[in-house]
């Protein structure tokens, strides 16, 4: 036994280092996101830019090349903010979390956590010394009522402009929705009663969806995270028509080609403060928004 631990060591290669995410940098992110003068809607273009510069400035104290896309919608200027690790050229992963939050209430888990997540990952990168390939992290603005599913989106923006570009992009990552969980029985629901038997009653888990057609890279990405994972790991997938399946970011990569996961607490299924006043930082779990955190940054590192 002992021989084959050592031969182990001796032909595996070294991987690249991993630190654990800090929660106490993950509440100060939500702190930021959730206390703005107006809460961070595009009916508060001060308070949705103040977010957008505060993440701006986030993702580059992390070591990324930041830029921004800005682009018009009804007369106001609106940006996504990117920032990019690893090499300049070659196939690349988008992982991205919208920034702005539906009506008056303070977002923190949606999507608060999203965010939070997307910058701890970036200053987890930041510590890297080299990575094997292109990472793009986005924060895209306006992904809820009214603008969800038309081309006024964010990442419909993004999305489109790779597509435009002929930029290799290796799938997408969308982070909707990290923070809630809730042991209780009960707790979890779902858009068809019967899958309660098949995936519990307790909402204490993290949930990679997608659709049914999605390619190697939905497959090997779901695979992954659950081996990584230190909390519970659910893989969904399921026809794109089912309710939830393409609610969020990622539907617009669909949309261009682009094979794309979400990795969600499942949002309202399970956080009943869903758009309501009540989505705030304490009903929040930062040890396993962490977690979410350290194995989403396992999968990255591992190539």
């Amino acid at each position: 036994m002992l021989l084959r631990l050592l031969l182990l060591l001796l032909l595996t290669p070294p991987a690249l280092a991993q630190t654990p995410a800090d929660t106490a940098r993950l509440r100060r992110h939500l702190v930021a996101l959730t206390t703005t003068p107006e809460p961070r809607n595009y009916q508060h273009l001060a308070s949705l830019n103040q977010a957008a510069d505060y993440i701006a400035a986030e993702l580059a104290t992390a070591g990324g090349r930041p830029t921004a896309q800005c682009y018009e919608v009804q007369g106001q200027t609106y940006r996504n903010v990117l920032a990019s690790f690893g090499p300049d050229t070659g196939p690349r992963l988008i992982i991205g979390a919208h920034y702005d939050v539906c009506g008056e209430q303070p977002g923190a888990d949606d999507n608060g956590t999203g965010v939070a997540a997307l910058l701890e990952l970036a200053r987890l990168l930041g510590q890297q010394p080299a990575l094997p390939y292109r990472i793009d992290l986005v924060a895209y603005t306006l992904e809820e009522p009214p603008f969800f599913r038309t081309p006024q989106m964010g990442s419909y923006v993004h999305a489109k402009s790779l597509h435009t570009a002929g930029v290799p992009v290796r799938g997408m990552v969308a982070l909707e929705m990290l923070g809630y969980y809730d042991e209780r029985k009960g707790s979890q629901n779902y858009p068809l009663g019967p899958l309660k038997w098949v995936y519990g009653s307790r909402g204490n888990y993290v949930t990679v969806a997608q659709k049914f057609g999605n390619g190697r890279f939905g497959r090997q990405f779901a695979r992954r995270y659950k081996a990584a994972a230190a909390l519970p790991v659910k893989r969904f997938k399921a026809p794109a028509w089912l309710p939830g399946i393409d609610f969020s970011d990622h539907l617009n990569y669909w949309q261009f080609g682009y094979p794309a996961v979400l990795l969600t607490d499942t949002a309202f299924y399970r956080n009943k403060s869903y758009h309501e006043p009540t989505d705030t930082l304490a009903r929040l779990d930062m040890r396993r928004l962490g977690l979410a955190v350290d194995a989403l940054l396992a999968v990255v590192l591992a190539g």
